[in-house]
């Protein structure tokens, strides 16, 4: 009852704490109250104003208009004296009547400072958007897969279709076949090239953390976190690509939330009530039988059909081995001094890349570090490699005629030298030196090997 009877005072209370000018008028125009920042940027005071009609002392005033149409109106450029100022105007309403009207002034110093700041802030905003966008571009392009395996072939069409679209890809395969090289390539072919890129590894980041880094904060959601909140990873891919790697390391909590998010379009940052609209193209990666863990109620099936719109699987490199020289000769574009003897070559050829590709580039890298001279031989290659080969592959290849190894052999040396000097006169003259044969000798084994 005491607020009842207070309520005027309570009124001129609040009015007097806002630092825009207000003036209110009742239903036949009688100016009611004002405030004191309403004197300060029309240099009308109280006295000369409150208790009178508007428009009798304000003429040409335009609040009595919106007692009689009811409308609002925004941004009205006014100008008493030498003052000058901006004026938005509504009408009062109360029980489907109209009982008077306010308006809300800001001097014009006050408007060009707030689209100044306004100004300020949208220049941040696109220098922000500039930066997310140089930290996260994707380098590689489909001209960076190396390889002329049928199966591979096959995979690089599907997957540059695919790309056209904005349809959601699964990638599989064995770790280090290149499966993140796959999605850059497949961002840099869509739609999406010019906006980011944003890769996270599920197995790299405790599950606790995930949900965070994927959706952000707000302010004050955790103990000790960042004071004003954390911007997740979905709102840097916005318009791009999100690359999910390693998705069936993800906890089966989150990947609720993250189907959410595919289906909707939207999410709720840890800590906010607001959802929040993302345009994000998802491509997932794993090397585990996900269907598999779908039968074992390990991985979501809903969540496993949401991401496998379009599944492509990347062959490891045990199943495209003709295309071990293409690699080491694309890996040594810069050691062009480098080359690696047949027998080196040989053994490349048919140890069994549990790592892949990944580990086929640390073996030349470290053969590299391990070559005093120019030719790499067995002796530089990693102990692991050496090893695998002498103790398993060694009696197989032995079964095979003398004939045929030494073919084998001598066409896999002259192909990876050919794939370092080029196919031209000069680098054939070139090849045929490093070989230690005459020029004619090189073309008689091209044309025995059709290389």
């Amino acid at each position: 009852m005491q607020l009842q009877n207070n309520k005027i005072g309570w009124l001129e209370g609040i009015i007097e704490a806002i630092h825009d000018g207000i003036l209110v008028i009742d239903h036949v125009g009688v100016v009611q109250l004002i405030n004191e920042e309403y004197t300060h940027i029309t240099g009308v005071s109280a006295e000369q104003i409150v208790g009178k009609l508007l428009q009798e002392v304000r003429p040409g005033a335009l609040l009595p208009t919106v007692l009689k149409d009811g409308l609002a109106r925004e941004g009205v450029f006014r100008k008493e004296m030498t003052m000058e100022y901006v004026v938005d105007m509504a009408p009062i309403w109360d029980q489907g009547k109209i009982i008077g009207a306010v308006s809300v002034c800001k001097s014009i110093p006050e408007v060009y400072r707030l689209n100044k700041e306004l100004k300020k802030s949208r220049k941040r905003v696109t220098m922000l958007e500039r930066a997310v966008g140089r930290i996260h571009q994707a380098k590689y392009t489909f001209a960076n897969i190396i390889g002329s395996d049928v199966q591979l072939k096959q995979t690089i069409e599907q997957a540059k279709r695919t790309a056209q679209t904005d349809m959601n890809i699964l990638l599989s395969g064995e770790s280090g076949t290149g499966k993140e090289l796959f999605a850059q390539a497949i961002h840099n072919e869509s739609k999406r090239r010019v906006a980011p890129f944003v890769p996270v590894n599920c197995a790299a980041i405790p599950s606790s953390l995930l949900e965070s880094e994927l959706f952000g904060y707000e302010e004050g959601a955790f103990t000790d976190s960042n004071r004003d909140g954390k911007i997740g990873l979905f709102e840097l891919a916005n318009h791009g690509t999100l690359f999910l790697d390693e998705i069936g390391d993800m906890s089966f909590e989150l990947q609720a939330k993250l189907l959410r998010v595919l289906q909707e379009g939207s999410f709720r940052k840890i800590g906010g009530l607001e959802e929040q609209t993302v345009d994000v193209r998802v491509i997932a990666a794993t090397n585990k039988e996900l269907q598999s863990m779908v039968e074992k109620e390990r991985f979501r099936e809903d969540l496993f059909y949401r991401i496998n719109t379009v599944h492509l699987t990347i062959p490891p490199l045990r199943e495209r081995r003709n295309d071990i020289t293409e690699i080491i000769a694309f890996l040594l574009k810069n050691e062009a001094h480098i080359t690696f003897d047949p027998e080196t070559i040989f053994i490349l050829q048919h140890y069994h890349w549990p790592g892949n590709i990944r580990e086929l580039k640390n073996a030349i890298q470290y053969a590299i570090s391990m070559c005093d001279h120019q030719v790499i031989r067995q002796e530089h290659l990693p102990d692991t490699i050496k090893k695998a080969f002498n103790a398993t592959q060694q009696q197989s290849i032995t079964l095979q005629p003398l004939e045929k190894i030494l073919n084998d052999t001598e066409r896999t040396a002259i192909q990876s030298v050919l794939n370092q000097t080029g196919t031209t006169v000069k680098g054939k003259k070139k090849a045929a030196k490093i070989l230690g044969i005459s020029l004619a000798s090189l073309y008689n084994k091209l044309t025995k090997y059709h290389i």
